[in-house]
């Protein structure tokens, strides 16, 4: 059992605009992120949403996800990733967290899913000495996802309190792209050739 979690509650204040809503080769960006997850092998895809939820939850409204509201959303991404992981399946192996401003390949996530072991706390991509995303979490640590704190750094605290059990996969580095700023956006297209 593979669960994902997509967390798209954010402001998108430097942006401008929703990036969950941004156009990417036809389809809204969040589209794009569910069906690649999915197509990875994930069982579930749970999104999670808080800023102009009411718009973006009505571009995936047909699609097989699991939709949750983070009322508190302005207050740090800890609070999605506690209703993602009480959403998620408590006996899913692992967990893939994703945020939906990095574009990601089925490929990649699928490469990801390949090389994790259950043994290993998390499966992190690496490009260029960088760690990226997404993260393969395994379903061992869901208590502490449940338990994420902004003040301890979210998920990347977990991932500090349990760094000799972590693994760092090479990959390319499409792992390292992160959407923020309108010229971000549109440099993601050319790397994606969906430039307009």
């Amino acid at each position: 059992m593979i669960s994902s979690i997509l967390l798209a509650a954010g402001l998108s204040t430097r942006m401008g605009r929703p990036k969950a809503l941004l156009d990417w080769g036809g389809v809204p960006l969040i589209r794009y992120q569910i069906e690649q997850l999915k197509g990875a092998g994930a069982d579930e895809v749970i999104v999670v949403l808080g800023y102009r939820a009411d718009e973006i939850h009505r571009a995936i409204r047909d699609m097989p996800v699991r939709v949750m509201f983070n009322p508190r959303y302005q207050f740090g991404r800890a609070g999605s990733l506690r209703l993602g992981a009480k959403a998620s399946n408590r006996d899913a192996e692992a967990i893939v967290v994703l945020n939906v401003d990095q574009p990601r390949p089925a490929s990649l996530i699928r490469e990801l899913l390949d090389v994790h072991e259950t043994t290993a706390a998390a499966t992190v991509p690496v490009s260029g000495g960088h760690r990226g995303h997404p993260v393969v979490v395994s379903g061992w640590l869901r208590p502490e996802l449940l338990s994420a704190e902004d003040e301890t750094e979210g998920l990347r605290g977990i991932l500090l309190r349990h760094a000799s059990e972590v693994r760092e996969h090479p990959t390319s580095d499409l792992c390292l792209l992160d959407i923020n700023t309108p010229e971000e956006y549109e440099e993601a297209l050319r790397l994606f050739a969906l430039a307009r």
